[in-house]
């Protein structure tokens, strides 16, 4: 994932001192991926199994996927050019036929969804080094090896469109390891070798942008769902406070990530000698779990809104619970890469959130519920008053940042 100083004439401009702005073309894009989050929430609702919820993650990370390698390459090309607007529009279309075959990709429709993921990786790809000048060689030759990778992980995809069963989850599952591990070993192939991170040069605050955005995406999603569950029941007081009990858990998410975690990881990544290593790790992986962590809460708020009074069964404590902590621990994680310290306020949540798993099945949904919203406001307004208390009293010029902070 490198470009050279010598942009092509579809890559963005560089403009000193100023981050490349998302464009509309971009914004339309994610559209779809607000459909494809809606189909992974409610397929996880319909088959919470074992085998069903390995299938919805496998399903999850492949759309993150698309979404994030598509990121990165507009944080290149420039989406107020025509060519590049026409390949947003057809990984729109990729985009589409992928998400309406995400509840039957283990059934009928595998091998739409496959063909269109393959399309949607590979396709992009050739568009990159097709765009990119003779005088780019680190782009040239990165995007060699991201489409060798990519080639060989959509013969799994493909097989595994072909197959039935379990043979479907170990291919796909085969692609996806291959797709996963390949910026880790920095895309070595053979003859090439590995490319430098010190070469993958992006503009970081466009990136955090990007990511932010889709954090959006998945709490919108959260609101709909909770929206569209209400209006087919009848308004009794434990539905009314289910329904404030997820819209108010959905602030506190955005709070959290939003008051001063995304702010600072922009401004981070913007100042970094080492931006595409940061955002290989920051964006590009440790976004998977806060965006797990609200689709797994929008379940949980679907089935407390549908049964708030019964007893909690395994499905509803594992979606209450475990949507908040997954989120906590994507946050705490993508706030140490950024800011160096560990945020104590995550790490009481996460705590408390495991502790209250022990005494869940106790509990009903309609409680549950309340309590992890009670804990998620807590570490939300725990965070924003010791932010504001160090702005408040910056440290003394020279002194060490603690190894942990609220």
């Amino acid at each position: 994932m490198s470009v050279d100083n010598e942009r092509g004439t579809l890559f963005r401009p560089i403009v000193p001192n100023q981050h490349s702005r998302v464009t509309y073309a971009e914004l339309f894009f994610d559209l779809v991926f607000v459909f494809a989050v809606t189909q992974i929430s409610h397929t996880l609702l319909g088959r919470f199994t074992t085998l069903g919820v390995l299938q919805t993650i496998l399903l999850f990370l492949a759309v993150w996927w698309v979404w994030v390698y598509t990121s990165w390459i507009t944080n290149w090309l420039n989406p107020e050019l025509t060519p590049v607007r026409v390949l947003l529009f057809l990984l729109m279309l990729g985009g589409l036929v992928l998400s309406t075959s995400i509840p039957k990709a283990f059934e009928s429709r595998g091998l739409w969804f496959a063909i269109a993921y393959a399309a949607m990786q590979v396709g992009r790809t050739v568009f990159w080094l097709l765009s990119t000048s003779s005088a780019q060689t680190l782009a040239r030759m990165n995007a060699v090896r991201i489409m060798v990778w990519l080639s060989v992980s959509s013969v799994f995809w493909i097989a595994g469109g072909l197959a039935q069963g379990y043979w479907r989850l170990a291919l796909w599952a085969m692609a996806l390891t291959i797709e996963y591990i390949s910026p880790a070993v920095r895309f070595w192939i053979p003859k090439y070798g590995a490319s430098q991170v010190s070469d993958w040069v992006i503009e970081g605050g466009h990136m955090a942008e990007r990511c932010a955005g889709f954090i959006i995406i998945a709490l919108g999603e959260s609101i709909v769902v909770t929206g569209a569950t209400i209006t087919d029941l009848a308004w009794t007081t434990e539905t009314i406070t289910a329904f404030a009990s997820a819209l108010v858990g959905a602030i506190a998410m955005w709070w959290i990530y939003f008051h001063r975690g995304a702010e600072a990881g922009s401004e981070q990544i913007s100042r970094s000698s080492e931006p595409g290593r940061l955002a290989r790790l920051a964006y590009t992986y440790l976004h998977m779990p806060i965006v797990a962590g609200i689709i797994l809460s929008a379940v949980a708020d679907e089935l407390v809104l549908t049964h708030p009074a019964n007893h909690s069964d395994l499905k509803t404590i594992l979606s209450a619970i475990g949507g908040p902590l997954l989120f906590l621990v994507g946050t705490i994680l993508f706030k140490l890469t950024i800011r160096s310290f560990l945020q104590l306020s995550h790490g009481v949540g996460i705590i408390a959130l495991a502790i209250l798993a022990w005494f869940a099945s106790a509990l009903s949904p309609l409680v549950l519920s309340l309590i992890t919203t009670a804990i998620m406001v807590i570490v939300a307004t725990w965070e924003s008053i010791s932010l504001r208390s160090e702005v408040a009293e910056p440290r003394s010029e020279g002194s060490q940042p603690e190894a942990i902070s609220a």
